[in-house]
C-alpha cells in the first residue's frame, strides 16, 4: 500500500506558474504508474497527466499539452507537475494518483489517491 501527499497548490495570476509535488510513502513509486487528475465542483475528476515508469512514457490531456510537465524523482519518491502559462480554467483541486502497470485516463482505475491540493488561477 502507498500513501500520497500533495503540496504546492496556491493562488496565482493567469500566465503564472506553479509546481505541484506528490510524495509517496509505504512503497517506492517506481512500482507504479503515476498520474495527476483535477476536479472542479459538480464535475468528474479529469485526467491531466500521467507517467508510466516501465515504458518511460508520458501522457497529457490536450488542454495542458505544451504547458504542463509531469516528472518523477524515484530517489525522493516524488512526482511533480510543473504548470506554466496557467489559465483561469486550470483552477481546480489537483490530485495525485497511483496504480500498478500503465497509465489510465479514467479515475476509477486508480487505487491510491492523495488528499488534493487547491490551485486557483485569477484572471
Amino acid at each position: 500500500q502507498v500513501q500520497l501527499v500533495e503540496s504546492g497548490g496556491g493562488l496565482v495570476q493567469a500566465g503564472g506558474s506553479l509546481r505541484l509535488s506528490c510524495t509517496a510513502s509505504g512503497r517506492t513509486i517506481s512500482d507504479y504508474a503515476m498520474a495527476w487528475f483535477r476536479q472542479t465542483p459538480g464535475k468528474e475528476r479529469e485526467f491531466v497527466a500521467g507517467h508510466t515508469w516501465t515504458a518511460d512514457k508520458t501522457y497529457y490531456v490536450d488542454s495542458v499539452k505544451g504547458r504542463f510537465t509531469i516528472s518523477r524523482d524515484n530517489a525522493k519518491n516524488t512526482v511533480y507537475l510543473e504548470m506554466n502559462s496557467l489559465k483561469p480554467e486550470d483552477t481546480a483541486v489537483y490530485y495525485c494518483a497511483a496504480r500498478f502497470s500503465v497509465v489510465e485516463t479514467t479515475a476509477s482505475y486508480y487505487l491510491y489517491w492523495g488528499q488534493g491540493t487547491q490551485v486557483t488561477v485569477s484572471s
